[in-house]
């Protein structure tokens, strides 16, 4: 995270990275990352890296915006998840899980 934000800050792009440009980016490079799928599989694991590296970058970005810890957001919701799905209803099964 500190090196991400050193690259930000000489750059002076903090200016431009609003919650909502941010959630835009990460949706925009999401799209680019389902791309590198659109035939088939990847056609390189390079693209897939990047594209992926991307997605991760203004996800991180966003959770610092928003003064959080990527980890924390996502020990957060794993345990949300964790009760939605217990192990005993949903091992093995894509059964959402309102239908378990």
């Amino acid at each position: 995270m500190a090196k991400l934000r050193e690259f930000v800050a000489n750059r002076e792009w903090d200016q431009f990275h609003t919650q909502e440009n941010l959630a835009k980016s990460i949706s925009i490079e999401a799209a680019e990352l389902l791309e590198v799928f659109q035939w088939g599989g990847p056609q390189s694991s390079e693209a897939l890296k990047q594209e992926l590296g991307d997605v991760l970058t203004y996800c991180y970005l966003l959770a610092n915006k928003i003064g959080e810890s990527p980890e924390t957001l996502i020990l957060e919701k794993l345990a949300i998840t964790s009760e939605k799905y217990p192990v005993d209803k949903s091992k093995g099964s894509s059964t959402k899980y309102d239908q378990l």
